[in-house]
C-alpha cells in the first residue's frame, strides 16, 4: 500500500518526458529568449530612445511597456538594447576566458611539473582576490570603456575553469591510447590537438555558458559604479545607475523592469549551461 510513497516517478509519466528531453526543451526555450533579446536589440529603431520631453516620466502603459524616463525615452527599448549590448560583452569576455583557461590547462598538463606549478600558482593567486577588485583594476589599466571591461572580465574569470580543465587533462594523460601515442613518438602538440582537445570541447562549451552569468553581472556592476561602459551606451548598468536618483520621486519603473530583465537574462543563460551539462554528462542526464 505504501510502496512508492514519496517517490517522484509518477510525475514522469504525467509529463511524458524523460530527463534529457526536459533539459533539452528548457535549454531551447532559454536560448530562444536570449536570441530574441539580441535580435530585438539589433532591429529596434533608435528613435524611441531619443529625447521626447513631452513624454517624460510616464508610468508603464500599453504604449510604453516599461514607462519613460526623465527625457521621454522609452524604457522598454532602452532595456532591450542594453541587454543586447550586455549579452555581446558577456559572450565575448566569456569566450576569451575560456581560451585563457584552455591554454593554461593544456600548459599545466603537457609542459611538465614546472609549468604545472606556475599555472597552479596563478590560479590560486587570482582566486584569492575578489573578482570585482581585480576587474576594476584591469579595466582601469586598459582605459575603461568596452575594451577595458571585456579585457578585465576575460582576465578574471578563467581560474575556476582552468582548474577543472587542468584536472581533467592530468587524468586523461594516463589513458591507454595516449600512452600508446606517446610510445609511437607522437609529439605533445599532436597528442594535445588530436586526443585531448576533442575530449574537453564539451567542458569548454559548458564552461563558457556558465561563465556568462558572472561576466554580465560583473559588467553591470562596474558600469553601475561608473567604471565600465560609456554613459552614451545603452547598458543596463548605466540605466540602473541613472535611475537611482529618481526612485525617491516614485519612478520605480526606471529600476525595477531593467533589473528584472537583467536577472531573467542571466537566469536564462544559467539554465542553458546547467541543462547542457546535464545532456553531455551521462551520469547527470538520468537524474
Amino acid at each position: 500500500m505504501i510502496r512508492g510513497f514519496g517517490a517522484k516517478k509518477p510525475l514522469q509519466p504525467l509529463l511524458g518526458l524523460n530527463g534529457r528531453q526536459r533539459a533539452l526543451i528548457v535549454a531551447a526555450l532559454a536560448a530562444l529568449f536570449v536570441a530574441a533579446v539580441e535580435l530585438g536589440g539589433l532591429l529596434m529603431s533608435d528613435e524611441p530612445i531619443s529625447t521626447h520631453l513631452e513624454l517624460r516620466n510616464l508610468a508603464p502603459s500599453a504604449g510604453h511597456l516599461f514607462g519613460t524616463d526623465w527625457l521621454g525615452r522609452d524604457m522598454f527599448t532602452r532595456t532591450v538594447k542594453g541587454l543586447a549590448l550586455s549579452i555581446r560583452v558577456g559572450l565575448t569576455a566569456a569566450a576569451c576566458s575560456v581560451v585563457i583557461a584552455a591554454l593554461l590547462g593544456f600548459a599545466a598538463a603537457t609542459l611538465g611539473r614546472t609549468a604545472d606549478k606556475i599555472v597552479s600558482w596563478l590560479i590560486d593567486l587570482f582566486l584569492s582576490v575578489p573578482h570585482l577588485v581585480t576587474l576594476i583594476l584591469i579595466s582601469f589599466v586598459f582605459g575603461g570603456g568596452l575594451k577595458g571591461v571585456v579585457i578585465g572580465i576575460a582576465f578574471t574569470h578563467w581560474p575556476s575553469l582552468a582548474r577543472v580543465i587542468r584536472a581533467e587533462l592530468l587524468q586523461l594523460k594516463s589513458a591507454d591510447y595516449i600512452q600508446v601515442s606517446r610510445r609511437l613518438g607522437k609529439s605533445r602538440l599532436w597528442i594535445a590537438s588530436r586526443h585531448m582537445l576533442p575530449h574537453i570541447l564539451p567542458q569548454l562549451l559548458v564552461g563558457m555558458l556558465l561563465l556568462f552569468p558572472h561576466a554580465i553581472l560583473h559588467e553591470a556592476a562596474i558600469t553601475f559604479l561608473g567604471l565600465g561602459l560609456s554613459p552614451h551606451q545603452p547598458a543596463v548598468g548605466i540605466i540602473l545607475s541613472e535611475s537611482m536618483r529618481y526612485l525617491s520621486t516614485g519612478m520605480w519603473w526606471l529600476a525595477v523592469f531593467p533589473g528584472l530583465s537583467l536577472l531573467v537574462t542571466v537566469r536564462a543563460f544559467d539554465r542553458i549551461g546547467e541543462n547542457l551539462r546535464g545532456l553531455l554528462d551521462p551520469h547527470r542526464s538520468h537524474d
